[in-house]
């Protein structure tokens, strides 16, 4: 048992800045939802959100004020839609269960507004080893749906260790980034900032854009992210002159007791909601404001610029060390549990950019080790689908083959070239325009069909 004595303890020792946990996420399952007439099941999605979610702003602020870290984003993750989509998808009308895709996505942004959550994830897809005409629908409806809403998300899983990766899928999402970038081009192609493709996708993820409340889970549950990088950067800055095991166990330490704390609240949200505790999400995640970044924990170890050489092993040994010390400190940790290197929403990673020490080629490699993937990825306008549906093969391989959660959240910015800067604001702040290759992929994405998966896969 988790006691206020010891989260006390907690902020005593550490020098706290900008502690906050990230998100708290409560998952709802909508399967008794389903209905074939439509109108009926529209009105159950709304009446078992609001049923389960009335209170959830209001507890969560308040335990959060009771013990004095703040909690940034208060979120909803529902059923993948594409479920709720099955008993319309033999229409020979594919549009009508694209129209209909849309309602729903424009029901879930209602309740969202109603009960106050930032965001509501889950028009989702699981596609991995093929799709169904309720899937398909859904992805060809994403760019209408996430054009039309304010706080819908989406996430589409088109790969996995065990299935290798479906490329007709990947194709399909090439197509529908370049889609919604065109439809929210007044707002610099903003919309794909709610829309991630994944692979290995966790069912528990209390994080945006990519959350979804998994088939397998229980019927409410309150999964939650917790932060700390400018917790985690005070105590690399005060480690100069240790080698990097005395480095790594003092990261440890760190992150040990912010998931303690992390853990304390959500279980007593959890406990006052009535639903059961899910998961904590070790993931260091920045924030586009001061001592907010990840970026700058990789500089505070003595790389001047991040992306430069030895960033990889730097956020390689953060990664791990957070991990483990966060593991020790929870039940059940599930989610992502990386580390964030999201091209905006970090104010050290933008310098970076603009210092020229970031390339969409680091930063994949990077994402090799930290289980977040390409994330916020700002590149020219005019870049084809083939080239983004390439891009997002490429993370999708690394997923596989290391067995990770990866995803792609990449944003075609409509106008804009290499080295633009684009301002997106609030939580998204700004971002740098990077170059990516013009050779061509054509011939290379147009073989579609499955990626099988790796023999590393074989485990039985």
């Amino acid at each position: 048992m988790i006691s206020l004595k010891e989260v006390l303890e907690t902020i005593d020792m550490l020098s706290l800045q900008h502690l906050n946990i990230r998100t708290v996420t409560l998952g709802i399952s909508l399967l008794d939802c389903i209905d074939t007439d439509f109108k009926k099941m529209g009105n159950k999605v709304k009446e078992k959100i609001i049923s389960k979610a009335e209170n959830f702003v209001k507890i969560a602020d308040s335990i959060g004020r009771k013990y004095g870290i703040p909690i940034v984003n208060k979120r909803i993750t529902v059923t993948p839609i594409s479920v709720l989509l099955s008993p319309f998808s033999t229409s020979s009308n594919t549009g009508d269960v694209e129209n209909k895709g849309v309602k729903l996505a424009q029901i879930l942004d209602s309740v969202a507004r109603e009960v106050g959550v930032d965001f509501i994830g889950g028009y989702s897809a699981l596609v991995q080893k093929g799709m169904t005409p309720a899937d398909k629908a859904l992805i060809n409806s994403i760019p209408n749906a996430l054009s039309l809403t304010e706080h819908v998300c989406s996430s589409v899983n088109i790969a996995d260790t065990k299935s290798g990766i479906n490329v007709d899928a990947a194709i399909l999402m090439g197509e529908t980034v370049k889609k919604l970038s065109e439809l929210t081009s007044d707002k610099k192609g903003i919309g794909n900032a709610k829309l991630v493709t994944f692979a290995n996708a966790p069912p528990d993820n209390p994080f945006m854009a990519g959350g979804y409340h998994g088939i397998g889970e229980h019927e409410c549950t309150l999964n939650v992210g917790i932060s700390g990088p400018g917790v985690i950067r005070s105590v690399v800055e005060e480690s100069k002159g240790l080698d990097f095991r005395e480095l790594s166990e003092r990261i440890k330490k760190a992150a040990f007791k912010i998931t303690r704390a992390g853990e304390l609240i959500g279980r007593e949200i959890a406990k006052e909601l009535n639903v059961k505790f899910g998961i904590i999400d070790l993931s260091l995640a920045p924030a586009p404001f001061a001592g907010e970044s990840v970026a700058e924990i990789i500089e505070a170890m003595g790389i001047s610029s991040c992306g430069s050489h030895g960033s990889t092993l730097a956020l390689a040994l953060l990664t791990d060390a957070v991990k483990k010390g966060g593991t020790m400190a929870s039940s059940f940790v599930g989610g992502i549990s990386g580390a964030f290197i999201p091209l905006s929403e970090d104010l050290g990673m933008v310098r970076a950019a603009e210092r020229g020490s970031i390339s969409i080629d680091k930063l994949e490699a990077m994402s090799s080790v930290c289980s977040s993937g390409l994330d916020m990825i700002t590149i020219p306008g005019d870049t084809p689908s083939e080239t983004i549906t390439a891009i997002i093969l490429d993370e999708m391989a690394i997923g596989i083959f290391t067995n990770k959660a990866v995803g792609v959240r990449i944003i075609p910015v409509p106008g804009a070239k290499p080295g633009d800067v684009v301002e997106f604001g609030g939580l998204f702040g700004k971002s740098v325009v990077i170059p990516v290759k013009k050779f061509g992929v054509m011939e290379f994405v147009k073989r579609g069909g499955q990626v099988p998966p790796p023999i590393t896969s074989l485990k039985n």
